[in-house]
């Protein structure tokens, strides 16, 4: 009965929330290791999905509800208030469908999900832009105003950003009110930091970092197909990403991982 529930809500809802609570607590996913960053995205998208449509019951298919939240109870984990200021809270936001305002639900919901009243650094990395267009500051710019005022409300301490060159680091800095901390660079694209990127950091104090997420880390295509797999019948068609969010809670002392896991936000285009 869960499945043919969870479809019937899918199909009244206009959005869902996919919440995968601590991955560290999944022994499913410890005994897997997923080769790339997409498939485990994939992965706990399809995990979270089935386990949380096997637990609806039959009461709950006249409950119409316009956001949808799907989430398993058991792998929620918030932070201990009194273990704050000894861990670090961080997260990377992927964007998309292209829409600046999704920031602010995005870091909202990632402070609710492990309680607390702030994210230490968020990084974002750079939105979809057509093809044929390059990444230009003027693209970046509603989205860094969105993190910016994100920091002045006290939402988020750092904010960085991912695989920008120097020249476009340079531009965003430059015209930044708050300032980027940091940026990613993928080791896949260069084994060895570029020396302007380098140098132009080292002189601004933006810490460089490094990672191998692809440039498109959940496809629309892919969110349907783990939609379609979870649940029998469902118009998987008819659900869009909108943004991605990956945080970890690291314990500063030890720089060990405490807490892992995704919030995805999709909308329901039905014609």
């Amino acid at each position: 009965m869960g499945t043919e529930s969870a479809r019937v809500l899918l199909e009244r809802a206009g959005r869902l929330t996919l919440q995968t609570g601590n991955l560290l607590n999944w022994g499913c996913l410890r005994k897997k290791c997923p080769a790339t960053p997409s498939e485990e995205v994939r992965d706990c998208i399809q995990k979270t999905l089935t386990e949380w449509s096997s637990k609806i019951g039959q009461d709950q298919n006249q409950e119409t509800l316009e956001v949808l939240e799907c989430t398993v109870a058991q792998a929620i984990e918030k932070i201990n208030p009194e273990e704050r200021d000894e861990l670090k809270v961080s997260a990377k936001l992927f964007i998309v469908g292209s829409n600046s305002s999704s920031i602010r639900d995005a870091v909202d919901l990632a402070c609710s999900a492990l309680g607390v009243a702030q994210l230490d650094s968020v990084i974002i990395a750079p939105p979809p832009v057509e093809d044929g267009t390059n990444l230009s500051l003027e693209y970046l710019q509603p989205y860094w105003k969105e993190l910016e005022n994100l920091v002045q409300n006290k939402k988020i301490v750092a904010i960085g950003t991912s695989d920008l060159d120097k020249t476009l680091l340079e531009q965003l800095y430059l015209w930044a009110q708050v300032k980027p901390s940091s940026n990613q660079v993928n080791l896949a694209s260069c084994c060895v930091m570029p020396p302007d990127l380098t140098a132009f950091a080292k002189e601004c104090d933006i810490q460089l970092l490094t990672h191998n997420d692809p440039k498109e880390l959940l496809c629309e295509a892919s969110f349907q197909e783990a939609l379609q797999e979870s649940i029998r019948n469902v118009k998987a068609n008819e659900w869009i990403p909108l943004w991605l969010l990956r945080y970890s809670v690291i314990v500063k002392s030890r720089g060990i991982i405490k807490s892992k896991g995704y919030i995805i936000q999709a909308k329901r285009n039905a014609s």
